[in-house]
């Protein structure tokens, strides 16, 4: 057994081994545990290949258990997905693996022609967002849709009926959930259609590979791991791509990441060195190498791997392989002709696939209100039934009674209306992506221009304007620092994605970053112009218009930690220079410190005006200086263990003791309205959080800029800055929690109501974290006691003003957007983005809004709503949100009070009936009440009603407090409507059984029978209901009195129909001529009218009282279910008697 075991594991290897059978504890096992532990490892397999969507939770809990039940630590461990390849190197000879790497096969082609190649076994290429596919469409809607209470109570009825021997026709609960079920399933059938044909789009475009040295044209979904990929420019990249060559001689491309991180600028990335220079078919064929590389996680900007080539007659090169070689697949290829690849994620395993959050079903508290409601009407049918059950046989078994009797028979509500957290992007949500320089100081001395832009092309429209002169030297020195120390690269305008340059400029600037680009055109608007880079010199032309050359010879990129970057240049007189721009509380620390008082005053100033503000800095190496620097910085490139660590502590050597020249201010422009909507959000109780991918000092200007962050919060920062990058991180981690928690405690008084009263009360204090925080805190290590990290966190988060999370994988966005959602309370979230890497956070939240954006459509099109501009979430929640509830609310209550009215008189009719089960009304009433007869009016109103104008409710934030607590679907209104369906049934039935009681109602002294009794209680019922939800409108349009009118015309021409033709499929015409004859006894007309004037005589009091209390007192101006549904205001929210004041002087009319 433990043989064949062994056999079944070396069939499917994971990854190319050259594998030898060795002695494994399998025989260790016993017999009852061998089939557990092979069935165990055959799942965990197909799912780490995709063949099983399997959750990692799910999968680390499968191994947990496999590994528990075969009794060993050993195998537990090992079971674990990330750990699988660490298994194999326990059963199989050869070279051994680290753990979480796999080994890829460039080309497919062996290492040397002795070897012989296996197949590797990896994920296809396929991408599946889709939910159903044809074969489980029907089955798996069902099941979705029946776990849903209200469907799968109707559906319980429905088979009663169909089962049980009834007086009612199955039809009548049949139809009208066949209906909503049919309706439904066509709907979320027709968009998972539009999911499979997306997909099919991208898995069924044509890619080019190249095999044996010719390019082969396949589907996208076809592509293997080890395949070499050509993409051209402005295509998107189909999968994850080690970069090899490009047509650029220098070995770079650029690509834009908007569907991935959000950052629609231009990134630059670089092929491997030796693979460069093998730019075409053939070339790039002849290549024989291995890569070996981390196992597929979702990290966006991390990758650490090593690519070996092997080259005849010559030892293997081996070199290391970063996040600048790697291309993701959603990326597109930009100014670059064409790359060569080699696939080593694909599919399911890709970064962007990792980072897709799959759909789930929302819930919303309109629902769950329905369940509770709904559970209760249950215990009362049920009672019911208990009742008339009992008192049936007790009535048939009454001794007076000599003669036995006989029985002669026939999706989305959605959260808008209560959303308490906001999640937002940043770049393309809350800004327009557009830099432009505002001024800068040289040695103190501010430097500002009147400029504009025009087409994107900057232009003077006046002199500089100089407040102060600083030296011309050290001018010039800051310009050519503007010049140098950037990662901008130059683009003609005849280059190949088509762009048209400015007729006056031949260049195009691009970078991933918006502010290098800004600061290349704020030093051309001062005279000194960035020209390019060639052959690894920058030209530059200067004020005089000579052109200057500098050679470049190391670029100390930026990074989240440093917050700076800087160059090293060689100028043509060999005088050695070093560049460094970064953020103030970066770049002082490392210059002379009597530097920094001039400069700093204008810096603070910038950044309170919401300007993104760097520092200029500068030094002169010595030759012997740059030989240290140049080896120290080689060998860090070089290392495969801890590369960022050693890279980090040059960088930090290098760019010490500078010289401070000056700072910059860059403006990034918001969109429109985008801070006053974020006021508007704030004042009405929400709390705003920015998930945004980009750097911090970006994000936390941004969010100066459109008030999430007023001038006097004070920041608590939970940074990789902060925390630090030693060993003992989550220490230092867990001080800062301890610390800002107990700060926060001491300081933000503790609610005495909701949570969302305390939010109002506390606008002191912001928060910024980055994502390797995040991950520290939501994914500590094992051997740490920081189990408990998440839930200091969350309470930091929640007693802070506005919370801000930069760097952030699309992924820890979802998860953010998890962790408050499943909070204490279960607060309503709402997420807003505009790009693909919003998806994740948009199918997380209960409500989902999508910005059509120039990112493409993937946001909207998986969204609950889409709105073209940031600035209409506004109106959205505020109006449009507010008017949602009380329409939704409304109509929820007046669909349980319109059938407890129906129910109410047929259960009452029992009592007379001996409990025979005898129908009250006829079967095509019982079918048609809620189809035709009543449906049309309320949907009408739910639809159009407004008790308050839109620009009303949007001007005003604090009124969607009113109903943001879901008061008007508490037990107080229910229970009231409850009893005024309750008071209205009772008098239908008694009302029209007390006037038939000792009178015939006819001339010719003929009594009434049982149908024209139901039949007269049925027409009191269906006015008397129509004509509540007439009194009850405040906003009439053409269509609400179409419908109200139309329906009541509607019930009185169908009964004169259905009761003035003799039907054959028929077994009795028991309704023939009734309703006809039913009228014309005038006693009838007269008690129609009563009743329905005595139903509605309360609801008419009360207007009357409200109207002459609204003009005596100018107070109260809502209606009884308003004033039993809203809550008081406290004092903390609106100072309540002047708030309800004002509202009745502003709005004199009567809501709902």
């Amino acid at each position: 057994m433990a043989t064949f075991c062994r056999a079944l594991l070396l069939a499917t290897p994971p990854v190319h081994v050259a594998a030898t059978l060795v002695p494994v504890p399998l025989a260790a096992l016993s017999f009852a545990q061998l089939p557990l532990f092979v069935a165990g490892l055959w799942v965990l397999r197909a799912a780490n290949a995709g063949i099983f969507p399997l959750g990692q939770g799910r999968l680390s809990a499968l191994a947990d258990t496999v590994g528990s039940a075969v009794d060993s630590d050993r195998w537990s461990s090992l079971f674990r997905l990330g750990d699988l390849p660490s298994m194999w190197s326990v059963w199989c000879a050869g070279e051994e693996k680290r753990v979480g790497t796999r080994t890829v096969v460039v080309g497919h082609r062996p290492v040397s022609e002795a070897d012989a190649y296996v197949a590797q076994k990896f994920c296809d290429n396929r991408i599946v967002s889709s939910k159903y596919t044809v074969w489980n469409f029907l089955p798996k809607n069902l099941f979705e849709q029946f776990r849903r209470i209200a469907n799968f109570y109707f559906l319980i009825i429905f088979l009663v009926q169909v089962i049980v021997d009834t007086p009612t026709s199955p039809v009548t609960s049949g139809l009208p959930l066949f209906f909503v079920i049919t309706v439904t399933a066509i709907k979320q059938g027709y968009e998972d259609w539009l999911r499979h044909r997306a997909d099919n789009e991208v898995n069924k475009s044509n890619v080019f590979i190249i095999e044996n040295a010719k390019q082969v044209q396949k589907e996208s979904e076809k592509i293997k791991v080890g395949d070499i990929v050509e993409v051209k420019a402005d295509e998107t990249f189909p999968c994850d791509l080690i970069f090899l060559a490009s047509s650029s001689t220098d070995g770079t491309c650029y690509v834009t990441t908007a569907s991935l991180d959000g950052e629609s600028n231009f990134k630059t990335h670089y092929a491997v060195r030796d693979t460069t220079v093998l730019c075409t078919d053939e070339a790039i064929d002849s290549l024989t190498a291995t890569i070996e590389c981390e196992q597929p996680q979702p990290d966006l900007y991390k990758f650490v791997g090593r690519i070996i080539m092997y080259r005849s007659n010559q030892e293997p090169v081996a070199r290391s392989l970063g996040p600048e070689n790697l291309l993701l697949k959603g990326a597109t290829l930009k100014n670059t002709k064409k790359i060569y690849g080699v696939a080593v994620y694909t599919g399911m395993e890709t970064k962007m696939a990792l980072n897709y959050q799959g759909k789930s079903q929302k819930r919303s508290a309109v629902e769950k209100s329905i369940n509770a409601f709904l559970i209760v009407y249950l215990c009362i049918l049920l009672s019911k039934a208990t009742v008339c059950t009992t008192l049936k046989y007790v009535w048939q078994s009454n001794p007076f009674n000599d003669e036995p009797w006989y029985n002669e028979k026939t999706k989305k509500e959605r959260e808008t209306f209560k959303v308490e957290f906001v999640f937002t992007d940043k770049t393309g949500t809350l800004t327009e992506n557009s830099m432009e320089f505002i001024e800068c100081c040289i040695d103190g001395h501010k430097y500002k221009d009147c400029i504009s832009e025009v087409d994107g092309y900057s232009q003077t429209d006046g002199p500089l304007k100089y407040y102060g002169k600083a030296e011309k030297s050290r001018e010039e020195l800051f310009l050519r620092a503007l010049c140098l120390c950037h990662t901008v690269r130059i683009k003609q305008a005849d280059q190949v994605d088509g762009l048209i340059g400015h007729p006056e400029c031949k260049n195009t600037y691009i970078s991933s970053s918006p502010d290098e680009i800004a600061l290349v055109k704020g030093a051309e608007k001062y005279g000194f112009t960035f020209l390019g880079l060639e052959n690894d010199f920058m030209k530059i032309r200067n004020q005089k218009n000579e052109t200057e050359m500098y050679q470049l010879l190391h670029t100390l990129n930026f990074d989240p930690v440093r917050r700076r970057m800087s160059v090293i240049v060689r100028t043509t007189s060999g005088k050695l220079l070093l560049f460094c721009k970064g953020a103030d509380s970066s770049v002082f620390p490392r210059v002379q410190q009597e530097e920094i008082q001039q400069i700093k005053v204008h810096v603070d100033r910038n950044a309170m005006d919401g300007y993104r503000t760097l520092c200029v800095a500068f030094k002169e190496l010595t030759q012997k200086e740059y030989d240290r620097i140049d080896r120290q910085l080689n060998e860090a490139k070089m290392a495969l263990q801890d590369r960022e660590e050693k890279m980090a502590k040059v960088f930090e050597d290098t760019e010490a003791d500078m010289h401070l020249i000056g700072a910059t201010a860059v403006e990034d422009r918001l969109q429109e309205q985008s801070a006053e909507t974020i006021e508007a959000l704030h004042a009405a109780g929400m709390k705003v959080w920015v998930l945004t991918g980009d750097k911090m000092e970006t994000a936390k200007s941004t969010c100066y800029a459109c008030r999430l962050f007023q001038t006097s919060t004070e920041l608590l920062e939970l940074t990789a800055r902060v925390v630090g990058e030693s060993e003992r991180k989550e220490d230092r981690l867990h001080e800062l929690l301890m610390d800002y928690h107990k700060r926060l405690i001491q300081d933000v008084p503790k609610p005495r109501g909701s949570l969302k009263r305390s939010w109002t009360l506390s606008q002191e204090y912001g928060l910024i974290i980055d994502g390797s925080t995040l991950s520290l805190i939501l994914n500590p290590s094992q051997d740490s006691s920081s189990s408990h990290y998440k839930n200091i966190f969350l309470q930091i988060c929640l007693k802070c003003t506005a919370v801000l999370c930069c760097r952030m994988a699309p992924l820890q966005k979802a998860q953010i957007v998890r962790m408050v959602k499943n909070t204490k309370g279960s607060p309503i979230t709402l997420s807003v983005g505009d790009g693909a890497n919003d998806v994740s956070m948009i199918l997380e939240a209960h409500v989902g809004i999508g910005i059509k954006g120039k990112e493409g459509r993937q946001a909207a099109r998986n969204s609950d709503y889409a709105v073209p501009k940031f600035k209409h979430l506004r109106k959205l929640l505020l109006a449009h949100g507010h008017l949602y509830y009380v329409r939704i609310a409304h109509l929820v209550q007046y669909f349980f009070y319109k059938n407890l009215c129906f129910i109410l008189p047929q259960f009452l009719y029992q009592f007379f009936c001996g409990f025979s089960q005898q129908p009250l009304y006829d079967a095509a009433y019982l079918t048609m009440y809620n189809i035709c007869f009543t449906s049309l009016p309320i949907l009408a109103y739910s639809l159009l009603e407004q008790h308050i104008t839109i620009d009303t409710l949007t001007s005003d934030p604090q009124l969607y407090m009113k109903v943001s607590d879901n008061a008007m679907l508490q037990w107080r209104p229910f229970l009231y409507w409850t009893f005024l369906g309750a008071f209205e049934g009772l008098v239908f039935f008694f009302g029209v059984y007390f006037l038939f009681q000792n009178s015939s109602l006819e001339d010719n002294g003929k009594v009434f029978g049982n149908w024209t009794f139901g039949t007269i209680v049925f027409t009191v019922l269906v006015f008397t209901v129509t004509l509540k939800l007439a009194l009850d409108t405040r906003f009439w349009t053409w269509m609400n009195h179409f419908v109200i009118w139309g329906s009541l015309a509607f019930y009185v021409f169908f009964s004169f129909f259905w009761g003035g033709v003799i039907w054959p499929f028929l077994k009795q015409q028991r309704m023939y001529f009734v309703f006809a004859h039913m009228l014309t006894s005038v006693s009838t007309w007269l008690a129609i009218i009563l009743l329905i004037f005595i139903s509605l005589f309360p609801e008419i009091l009360l207007i009357v009282f409200k109207s002459i209390k609204e003009r005596s007192h100018q107070t109260g101006i809502f209606d009884l279910p308003i004033l039993v549904s809203y809550k008081r205001i406290e004092n903390g929210y609106v100072k309540t008697e002047d708030a309800l004041t004002n509202l009745a002087e502003r709005y004199p009319l009567r809501i709902l």
